[in-house]
C-alpha cells in the first residue's frame, strides 16, 4: 500500500515550530477547561476552522478528545501537555491595532455632534 504525501517533492509538509496568533488564541482557551477542553467556537461566536484544528493537532498542542453526538464532523478536542508548556513558554505581547482608529473616530463625533452645519458668518461691507 502505498503512503499519501501533500503532493510536494520530499513528502509531508515540515511541522510548524511556533504558532500563529489564532491558533495560540484557540489553544489558551483550554487553560481554563475542565480536562483542557478545547472551543469549538471562537470569541465572536463563530466555529473555529478545522485547518487550525488540524494544525494544532499535527504539531502535538492539542488532540482528538471525543466525538460529537450531535454534529459528528466537529471534532472535540483537548489541550495536550506538550500544548501547555508551549503556552507557558510563549511571551505575548497583546497589541491593540484598532485603539487609534477609534479614538479618532471618536474624537470626529464629538466635534461634529453639535453641529448642526456650515456657520453663517454676517456679510460685511457692500451697500447697506
Amino acid at each position: 500500500m502505498e503512503e499519501r504525501t501533500s503532493g510536494r517533492k520530499g513528502g509531508r509538509k515540515p511541522a510548524q515550530r511556533e504558532p500563529t496568533a489564532a491558533q495560540l488564541a484557540w489553544l489558551r482557551r483550554g487553560l481554563d477547561q475542565p480536562g483542557g477542553k478545547l472551543p469549538l467556537f471562537d470569541e465572536a461566536g463563530q466555529r473555529v476552522s478545522s485547518g487550525l484544528v488540524r494544525t494544532c493537532v499535527r504539531a502535538g498542542w492539542a488532540e482528538p478528545w471525543f466525538n460529537n453526538p450531535l454534529k459528528p464532523s466537529w471534532e472535540v478536542c483537548r489541550l495536550t501537555e506538550v500544548g501547555r508548556a508551549m503556552l507557558a513558554n510563549v511571551t505575548v505581547v497583546k497589541v491593540d491595532f484598532g485603539a487609534a482608529r477609534r479614538r479618532r473616530r471618536a474624537a470626529s463625533d464629538t466635534a461634529s455632534s453639535g453641529d448642526a452645519g456650515p456657520v453663517r458668518l454676517p456679510h460685511r461691507g457692500g451697500s447697506g
